[in-house]
């Protein structure tokens, strides 16, 4: 492939470079944050093959620009913008359209922060005349920019058997790109990989969505666009906060619809389930440590009480990708980490406004709808904390909640067998159906057995072995 711009040489040889050492990476910095001080920003072209793309810590350029460009910067204003290639399964290239962006965001202390997303696009019509967007957030449940999606999608990432969770829910990204819908997947915890804060996330999702209407290349309808979310897991936590962030943080957003799924709705009682007794407690733990990177009253407490041997588990979870943070220290007893004068760590004092920002419900309802796939078997995240959710959305008597409990699945299953549902749900937001007032919960054996359900999954499957043939999405 040719580069056929003095932009497109600058942005190979920094990338040469940045592959090759960090520190040329940093000296290459000021060429690459000068591509995007031009109005409108400048679009680099994708890094010809078989180049494979520099890690997000050695791209500082792209995922850490200066500080000031940032700070003048809006929230939601892109501030450089690249072409990728993607690809299922690291190597087999999917045949769409796709960019990344950087952009301005902000942290939970109103502080400016950069961001990335990837925005794409598929080549088929949109089903209504005006093509919807989908911010989709991946269960990235990791403690190290490297294992964020911008780059594990990405054709010639380096193949990472720790972070095979990206491969397996791009699955469902495709889903909606089959159906014509463009796709926003923001790397929600931010530059510092910050697993878990759902407030943090939520922002940077809705300035992912305003990246993506105002990235031209996309051919969005701006702010008009309809636009959803979705997340299971740990990508329902910036999911949820996002919902409910959005009529004050980003009112101007016409967001139609929200779905979640696997939803920690209270982080307190998520310890309290898993403490000791799952095998998924490494997973919170890990949220732990990744709460403390964003909130410093709660790091100094780690550090303050945390014993011997809750250290040494923390280092060894530091900088790891998903796979280690959920297989690592199964049945870890997470409050016997800590050495706490006052008992249980959870109930201290100033660990409190904390617990409560992280937890849902406290900001009210959202006012887009909202659709919850949930197991009440599921082994991390306690159900009993999502029925009480419901029930203080829906004390709002505008509210619009459509709440299923999936009774024969549990964490895992949930994820596969509620996904044609939400998927059929989320197509009728953006095909402008509306959704059904006022609150309804269902409980049903499995989710997979609803109408359609069947047919999403099979269409999604059999779309995604096409692409592998180099069909166009």
């Amino acid at each position: 492939m040719k580069m056929g711009t003095a932009a497109g040489t600058k942005r190979m040889v920094a990338h040469t470079c940045l592959a090759l050492t960090a520190g040329l990476a940093v000296a290459m910095s000021p060429m690459v944050i000068g591509m995007a001080h031009a109005d409108p920003v400048p679009v680099a072209p994708p890094l010809p093959f078989p180049l494979p793309p520099a890690p997000p810590f050695l791209d500082p350029a792209f995922y850490n620009p200066d500080p000031a460009r940032v700070a003048a910067a809006q929230p939601g204003e892109i501030l450089s913008a690249r072409q990728v290639n993607l690809a299922n399964a690291w190597l087999i290239p999917l045949n769409t359209r796709a960019w990344q962006l950087s952009y301005r965001s902000t942290n939970t202390r109103g502080e400016a922060i950069p961001a990335v997303a990837t925005v794409i696009v598929p080549y088929r019509p949109a089903p209504s005349g005006q093509r919807g967007l989908v911010s989709f957030q991946f269960a990235e449940d990791s403690l190290s920019q490297n294992c964020a999606p911008s780059y594990a999608l990405q054709m010639g990432s380096l193949p990472n058997p720790l972070n095979s969770v990206h491969q397996l829910e791009f699955v469902e990204v495709q889903a909606m790109l089959q159906l014509g819908h463009a796709v926003v997947v923001p790397d929600h915890e931010g530059p510092n990989a910050a697993y878990a804060v759902g407030p943090l996330g939520g922002r940077i999702t809705l300035d992912g969505i305003r990246a993506a209407e105002n990235f031209g290349e996309a051919g969005l309808s701006g702010a008009g666009t309809r636009a959803v979310l979705w997340g299971y897991s740990g990508g329902a936590i910036p999911t949820g906060h996002a919902a409910e962030l959005q009529p004050e943080y980003a009112p101007e957003l016409n967001l139609v619809g929200s779905a979640t799924g696997g939803l920690m709705a209270d982080i307190s009682t998520a310890v309290d389930y898993n403490n000791g007794t799952s095998t998924f407690g490494g997973a919170v733990l890990g949220g732990l440590f990744g709460v403390a990177r964003e909130y410093p009253q709660v790091d100094k407490f780690i550090d303050q009480y945390m014993n011997p041997l809750g250290k040494a588990t923390r280092v060894v979870h530091e900088g790891q990708c998903v796979a280690l943070q959920f297989a690592g220290f199964p049945f870890v007893n997470i409050k016997g980490l800590f050495d706490y004068p006052g008992g249980d760590p959870l109930r201290a004092p100033e660990m409190q406004p904390v617990l409560d920002e992280l937890s849902l419900g406290r900001r009210g309802t959202p006012t887009a709808p909202i659709y919850i796939y949930e197991a009440p078997l599921d082994e991390v995240m306690p159900v009993n904390a999502v029925n009480k959710l419901y029930d203080t959305y829906c004390k709002d008597p505008n509210a619009k909640v459509a709440y299923t409990r999936d009774l024969l699945s549990e964490h895992g299953v949930a994820a596969v067998s509620g996904a044609g549902s939400a998927v059929i749900w989320l197509n009728d937001r953006l095909n402008g159906l509306p959704a059904a007032d006022g609150c309804h919960n269902r409980d049903v054996p499995s989710e997979i057995l609803d109408p359609g359900a069947i047919g999403a999954v099979v269409n999604t499957i059999g779309g995604v072995l096409a692409s592998a043939l180099g069909m166009p999405v």
